[in-house]
């Protein structure tokens, strides 16, 4: 059988170390392999679908009254997310992006934001600082313009060049936007456009993390799609989660997932079309305004899954070049990243996480300084 070969690079300043790899779209493994001498508690499954994917909630050791009130409570929290910070309904976001469209000069009257959505642009702001804009939600214009939401139609076609560039040169960033001392919302560019995309799954994971805190739930997993938070333990061990190739259905490796942390996966593979034999995918550079091709996937762990989520596209836009930089910029420790070559970049603390499932082909190690 053929099979992919795949380089692997660590990035350093000392040395070069032979070293494994990675992938993404996060499917779970949940490996329970109990021996005769554990106790089995039971494990309560739950699925929700909302932001566009499948939301898989698995809580463990607990009875299926708190089990059932969780998954009630998480349901309803969900789609209020969903209908709130959805650029594509009729709610809050939607009727926000509205108003920040009439805008027409720097002088223009600040607006008043719904409650829900304060914290959500708050941070969006400092993330995109951070990551000196790789990860932007304001170019909610740009992202409609691609029709990515549409992208399991027939008639999707890319949008006209001219139409690409006129947006680019209008620069909408998170730092257009700024909040006055009553949390109303001043913005300077009518280019703006919200879209959260790229934090709104993380930063909802947490809230609902944080809610089966509160319900005294210590074992649980929200995976959304791959992208996933973890708190206590499946059993007597760590959560085990399989990393997928970004270019084959194969489980390359696997992570252990501690108490209170994320892993979260951007790639070139989860929203994509294709026009007149090209392939188009749904991470956009807000600087050319077309998708990035300078990588196939990164992964992020991290203790806060909003900044994970956020982190995750930040380094994909950055590529090969730039993503350490990013990471460090972000606080993000363990990271890796495929580029469009199939070369394997890793921090040397995400090296330690890693176990390969099958021996991977070696090539080009590189190591990263630690943050």
């Amino acid at each position: 059988m053929h099979r992919t070969a795949l380089k692997i690079k660590y990035i350093s300043n000392t040395h070069h170390t032979a070293m494994r790899y990675i992938r993404l779209t996060f499917s779970i493994i949940c490996i329970v392999a109990l021996n005769a001498c554990t106790q089995q508690a039971k494990q309560y499954n739950y699925s929700i679908f909302t932001f566009g994917t499948l939301v898989d909630i698995t809580i463990f050791g607990v009875d299926q009254e708190l089990a059932d009130t969780a998954f009630e409570l998480l349901q309803k929290d969900f789609d209020q997310y969903h209908q709130q910070w959805s650029p594509w309904t009729n709610g809050d976001l939607a009727q926000l992006n509205r108003q920040l469209s009439d805008i027409t000069t720097a002088d223009d009257t600040s607006i008043t934001v719904p409650p829900n959505l304060i914290p959500l642009i708050k941070s969006s702001i400092t993330l995109s600082i951070q990551s000196d804009s790789y990860f932007n939600p304001a170019i909610g214009n740009l992202i409609n313009l691609w029709q990515f939401h549409r992208y399991q139609e027939q008639d999707i076609k890319p949008p006209d060049d001219e139409l690409i560039h006129s947006l680019v040169e209008k620069n909408p960033r998170m730092s257009d936007l700024s909040f006055d001392e009553h949390d109303r919302l001043i913005n300077t560019n009518p280019a703006v456009s919200l879209n959260f995309g790229a934090f709104a799954k993380g930063y909802a994971i947490a809230l609902e993390i944080e809610q089966l805190r509160k319900l005294g739930i210590e074992n649980a997993i929200i995976n959304a799609g791959g992208d996933l938070s973890v708190i206590g333990k499946h059993g007597d061990r760590a959560w085990n989660i399989g990393i997928r190739h970004p270019r084959s259905d194969e489980v390359l490796a696997s992570v252990e997932v501690m108490d209170n942390e994320s892993v979260f996966t951007s790639g070139d593979y989860e929203r994509v079309y294709f026009y007149r034999g090209q392939r188009y995918h749904h991470i956009l550079n807000p600087e050319t305004g077309y998708p990035t091709d300078d990588a196939q996937s990164v992964t992020v762990i991290h203790g806060d899954a909003g900044l994970a989520d956020a982190a995750a596209t930040a380094l994909f836009v950055a590529g090969s070049k730039h993503w350490i930089t990013t990471a460090k910029k972000m606080g993000i420790r363990y990271a890796m990243l495929i580029d469009a070559n199939g070369d394997i970049h890793m921090t040397s603390a995400m090296q330690n996480r890693i176990k390969f499932l099958k021996k991977t082909p070696t090539s080009h190690i590189i190591l990263s300084e630690e943050l």
